[in-house]
C-alpha cells in the first residue's frame, strides 16, 4: 500500500501545468539564461519553457521567456532587433572580451571623446564581425567556449551583422541597436582596435528585444523568492505578443478547422506576396501561422490554444 501511495504521489508531482504565453524577464548579473528558465519552470510547474536569445552570465537585462505554445514563436523573437547599453574599459584586451577573462594585451592609449564619436560611423550598417572565442557558437559540434576552456586554439569564421544605431552616452558607455547574431563584446573589441588601443566590456545590459523593453521587464528575484503568488498568471503576455508585425487574416470556423488539420485553404491574396508568412485567426483567436501560396494559404505552425 505504501508503495502504491508513493507511486501515486510521484505521478501527481510529475504532472505539469499547460500554460501558454510570454514573460518579459529582467535577467540579473551572474545568472545564466538556462537557470532563468529553470526557475520559471519550477515556479509555474510548466510543461514547456524556453528563452529567446541567450544572455551571457555577466550580462543583464531583457530575456523573453516563452511558455507552452509560445515556444513555437521563439524564432520570430530571435530575429527581432535588439538594443544594448555597454561600457568599455580602455587599455586592456581580455581572453573573453569581457571582465571575466585574463588580460592578454594592453595599451597606454586612452581615446578622447572626440575620437570615440568620430569613430562610430565606421561601425554602422552591415559590418563584418568575428565572434569571441568564448561564445556559444558550435565548431564541429562543440561549443567554442568549451574548446577555449580546454586551451585549444579556437578559429571562428567572421559573419555579417547589422548595426542600425550606435550612440556614445559618455563615461565610456554606449547604446546600440543591432541585428541577431551581433556580439557586443566583439563590437567593443573592434571599436578599441579601430581607436588604436585595446578594450573589453565591463557592463552589458540588453534594454530591448523586439517589443519587449527593460521598463516593463520583471525582476527574476520576484519569482525566485516567490513574491508573486496569487495572480502570477496575469503576468503572462499572449502568445501572439511577438507576431504584431506579421499580417493577420481572419478565417471562418470551418476554414480554421481545416487549418488545424494541416490542410490548405483557398483565399483571395489581395496585397499579400507568395511565400509571405501570415497570422491566422478565427473570431479573434490565434489559430496558426501560415505561408501564402498562389490563391491559398498553408499552415506552417498550428497552435493548440
Amino acid at each position: 500500500m505504501r508503495s502504491l501511495y508513493n507511486d501515486k504521489k510521484k505521478m501527481i508531482k510529475k504532472q505539469r501545468n499547460n500554460i501558454n504565453g510570454w514573460i518579459n524577464i529582467n535577467k540579473p548579473y551572474g545568472v545564466n539564461s538556462t537557470k532563468v528558465v529553470a526557475i520559471l519552470k519550477r515556479y509555474y510547474n510548466a510543461k514547456k519553457v524556453g528563452h529567446a536569445g541567450t544572455l551571457d552570465p555577466l550580462a543583464e537585462g531583457v530575456l523573453p521567456i516563452a511558455f507552452g505554445e509560445a515556444t513555437k514563436t521563439i524564432n520570430y523573437m530571435m530575429d527581432a532587433k535588439k538594443e544594448y547599453e555597454f561600457t568599455i574599459k580602455w587599455g586592456e584586451a581580455t581572453s573573453t572580451d569581457d571582465a571575466e577573462g585574463e588580460v592578454i594585451a594592453t595599451s597606454d592609449k586612452n581615446p578622447t571623446e572626440n575620437e570615440i564619436r568620430t569613430s562610430l560611423p565606421h561601425f554602422l550598417g552591415e559590418i563584418e564581425q568575428t565572434p569571441p572565442a568564448f561564445s556559444a557558437i558550435k565548431i564541429n559540434g562543440q561549443r567554442a567556449y568549451d574548446l577555449a576552456r580546454k586551451g585549444e586554439d579556437v578559429k571562428i569564421k567572421s559573419r555579417m551583422v547589422n548595426i542600425y544605431d550606435l550612440e556614445y552616452l559618455g563615461d565610456n558607455t554606449f547604446r546600440t541597436t543591432c541585428s541577431k547574431g551581433t556580439y557586443i563584446r566583439s563590437l567593443a573589441r573592434d571599436l578599441a582596435e579601430h581607436l588604436g588601443t585595446k578594450g573589453h566590456v565591463t557592463m552589458l545590459k540588453r534594454t530591448k528585444v523586439g517589443n519587449f523593453c527593460i521598463k516593463s521587464a520583471i525582476l527574476l528575484d520576484m519569482f525566485d523568492n516567490k513574491v508573486y503568488k496569487d495572480g502570477s498568471d496575469e503576468l503572462l503576455l499572449p502568445v501572439e505578443q511577438v507576431l504584431d508585425d506579421i499580417p493577420v487574416l481572419d478565417f471562418t470556423e470551418e476554414e480554421a478547422t481545416s487549418i488545424r488539420q494541416g490542410k490548405t485553404v483557398t483565399f483571395e491574396q489581395e496585397a499579400l506576396m507568395i511565400d509571405e508568412i501570415i497570422v491566422i485567426k478565427s473570431d479573434g483567436k490565434l489559430i496558426a501561422l501560415g505561408k501564402v501560396g498562389n490563391g491559398y494559404v498553408k499552415p506552417s505552425r498550428v497552435f493548440n490554444l
